[in-house]
Order: structure tokens, then sequence, then C-alpha cells
């Protein structure tokens, strides 16, 4: 990883650079297209990084005034703890920034946030054939064995 890189809080001034992300992230997950989001929950999500009310949390990995990397976390209650858990929801970098540490960057800064706000865990899901993000997963935390199972309406 470069010694240049920061990871921090998105900035409103950070649109122009973070909807290319978001793009990218929602077309990895075959959400594009005729398929891809209403653009109302992309301009819902985005407020809601600003919005002192929601749980919602974003960061971005900058060099050299461009972003390489986003993560999306938010927390939640849970009948198991106290304390909230810390989900982290959506992670994406540029190609040309992976493998340089970028991913974990923003892992360890969401780490680094769930401490501070008293959170017992952080957790997170990926596809099944997401194998080079396993290979950072595997190395930054612990398989939890649990299974998704969903219905959608």
């Amino acid at each position: 990883m470069s010694a240049t890189l920061t990871v921090r809080p998105i900035a409103r001034a950070d649109s122009e650079q973070w909807l290319p992300l978001w793009e990218g992230y929602n077309a990895f997950y075959g959400r594009a297209g005729a398929t891809a989001l209403d653009p109302a929950i992309t301009r819902k999500t985005w407020e809601r990084f600003f919005d002192d009310g929601e749980p919602v949390h974003a960061l971005v990995a900058e060099e050299g005034g461009r972003l390489l990397g986003l993560v999306h976390y938010l927390y939640h209650r849970s009948t198991t703890s106290i304390a909230p858990i810390c989900y982290l929801q959506d992670l994406f970098t540029h190609d040309e920034a992976r493998g340089r540490g970028v991913g974990r960057a923003l892992i360890e800064a969401v780490y680094a946030a769930a401490r501070a706000a008293g959170s017992p865990r952080v957790y997170w899901q990926t596809h099944e054939t997401n194998a080079t993000a396993m290979r950072l997963y595997d190395q930054v935390a612990e398989k939890s064995g649990f299974l998704v199972y969903r219905k959608l309406f």
C-alpha cells in the first residue's frame, strides 16, 4: 500500500468520484443495465451518509486526490448483544487498486470505527464466487459458517 493512501469519512465533495465506484460495485453484483438500482436508491443511500440520524456510514480510500475505494457499513441491534453490531455492507476498489492493500485498509478502518462505537463485532457477506475478495477476507477475518437465506418481495 502506498504511504499516501488515506482512509477517511466520505465528504459531500466526493460525490462525482464515489458514484463510479458505487456503480462498479453494483455492476459486479449484477445490478447494472436492466437490473440497475433505481436512481432513487442511490440518491437516498448518498444522503444517508450525511444524516446523523442514520446508522449508515461511508469511508473512502484516497490517494493523490483520487478515490480508489469505498466501504459502507451500518450498526444494528442484536438479540445477543447490548452494544450495536457492525455490518460491513459494501466494499469496492477500482480494478487498478486491487492487490495494493486498499481493501484491507478500508476493512481495518471499519474495525477501528466499530471498536470506537463499542461494537463487539464486524461481519459481512460475499458471494461464493468472489474468490479474489475471499483471499483477503480469509486473512482479516474468520468464516462464521452461517449461510444466508432470503426471500425477495
